[in-house]
């Protein structure tokens, strides 16, 4: 198994990456509020975006079984803020220090250490003095804990690594019944 790092993804392996995306996060319509879903075309353009590292495990065969994507260009990452990070960290901003995980997606049934070679493969393209963050739905958290479980294996990799909550979304309904 091994991880090659491209910029923009030849055509032959858009189809299976697709697959394998689709496979990760359809689930996730169904169980959170906001789209973990790209539609085609979106995850077609991000395949393509030069910007975007996009991050292919390999097995043995060759076969695609963990797809991953990093940038540190925030302008390439729909529904995030880039000025919010220029805010917060104006030197890291500048610098082009600040790292954005569009997703992590792994073949069911790849082994185990398809999910860490992939966060490996990103920790190492990443500068030592740099941050790196990513989007959590409340259930990913709650059923696969993955914020600790990536702050663990990042302590594995690099010692020190500190993790914070950089915001949270909350959804409200408001239900109007029948009247009694």
């Amino acid at each position: 198994m091994g991880i090659k790092i491209v910029g923009e993804m030849d055509d032959t392996l858009i189809e299976d990456a697709w697959s394998l995306y689709h496979k990760a996060f359809r689930e996730l319509n169904a169980l959170a509020v906001q789209r973990h879903l790209m539609y085609r075309d979106e995850f077609d353009a991000v395949m393509v975006d030069p910007r975007v590292q996009k991050y292919l495990c390999l097995d043995d065969a060759g076969a695609l079984c963990g797809l991953a994507t990093y940038t540190n260009d925030l302008h390439a990452v729909p529904l995030i803020s880039p000025e919010y990070f220029e805010r917060r960290w104006p030197r890291y901003y500048a610098e082009g220090r600040i790292w954005y995980v569009g997703f992590v997606a792994v073949e069911t049934g790849a082994p185990i250490t398809t999910f860490h070679e992939l966060i490996a493969a990103m920790h190492e393209t990443s500068t030592r003095d740099s941050i790196t963050a990513l989007d959590v739905c409340t259930r990913t958290d709650e059923i696969r804990h993955l914020p600790r479980s990536v702050r663990v294996l990042l302590h594995r990799l690099a010692g020190n690594v500190r993790m914070q909550r950089l915001d949270e979304q909350s959804y409200w309904m408001y239900d109007f019944p029948e009247a009694a």
